[in-house]
This record gives C-alpha cells, structure tokens and sequence, in this order.
C-alpha cells in the first residue's frame, strides 16, 4: 500500500473532516485521496461535488471514506457520504457538538437536531446536582427551609428524575442531562 497522498497535514485539527479515496485507486494498492474538512461546504451536495471533482481522473468514481474525524462515529460510513444532518450539525455551538454526539450514541439512527434541542437540558456535575436545582428553579424548596434538614439529591435523581431524563457523557468527558421524548 503507498501513503495516502494528503492535501492536509494537520492532524491536531478540530474540525470534522473525512478521508475521501476511491474503491478503484484502493483496489490498485493505493489510498490516494485528500482529507475534506466538512465545513468548507455549504451541504452534502456541495460536498460530494468537491469528492469527484477531487477524483476526476477516474469516469465514474466509486468514492470511499476511509477516515473520519471529530464527528459523530454513527455518522461515519466506509461506502456512504454523511447525511444532511451532518450539515445542521455544523451549525450548532461546539458545546452543542459535544453535547449532540453524546445525545446520538444514546438515541441512536433516529437522533435529530430538533429533539436534541427539546431534549438537551445542559451539562451539569451530576445527575444530583441538576434534580437540586431544577427543584429550586420550580420552587420546590422553601426559602426558609431549616439547616438541619437534609435532602439527599442522589436519591431523588435515581429514585424519581432518572427515569424522565438520562445521562450522558460527551467525547471530552462532560456530562450532560437530556430528557426522554
């Protein structure tokens, strides 16, 4: 196999980007192609253009993707180009990013963007932390509550909130909160 022949050297990126080859140039012991970082592109159709005009020199190329970076492992296919989501996706914050990539391994195929924004209820510390303060944001809790009186927010999220909002961890290891839809 010869080294892949890069139009990008720069492996500390953040940005998704995606290893675009052939199946004919692989087939022929090469895995020529070029990293295409996804943002430079307004959609997938824009993108797929730039994935033949990349390998014009073949009348009909069978693109492969052999690499992926800083996107959502559910959206990564060897043989298929990201879906239109991956364009929305773009769009969000990179707290959102985060925080989406952790709700897609949970949910799965059917993740949108627009339940993870009906879902998404922030990064908390802990499962306890947010059932404290979602009491106290609804008024749960007394100004004048005694000292002395302990409430054991551990409890009240595995007991009672846990099973109408889940945790999950991002790739940076954030946890976030999101509720069942």
């Amino acid at each position: 196999m010869k080294t892949p022949e890069h139009t990008q050297t720069n492996t500390s990126s953040t940005e998704p980007r995606l290893y675009v080859g052939t199946y004919a140039k692989y087939n022929a012991g090469s895995i020529g192609g070029a990293w295409l970082t996804l943002s430079d592109y307004a959609d997938r159709e824009g993108f797929l253009a730039a994935c033949r005009e990349l390998h014009k020199d073949e009348a009909d190329p069978e693109l492969m993707f052999q690499d992926f970076e800083n996107f959502p492992r559910a959206w990564y296919s060897e043989s298929g180009a990201p879906e239109a989501i991956l364009w929305e996706w773009l769009d969000l914050r990179d707290d959102e990013r985060l925080a989406f990539g952790a709700y897609v391994d949970n949910i799965g195929d059917g993740a949108t963007i627009e339940g993870f924004r009906e879902a998404w209820q922030g990064q908390w510390d802990s499962g306890a932390d947010f059932a404290q303060q979602i009491a106290e944001d609804c008024g749960y809790i007394p100004k004048d509550l005694p000292s002395w009186i302990v409430i054991d927010w551990e409890a009240s999220w595995k007991c009672n909130l846990g099973f109408d909002y889940f945790e999950a961890d991002d790739a940076d290891g954030n946890n976030h909160i999101f509720r069942n839809c």
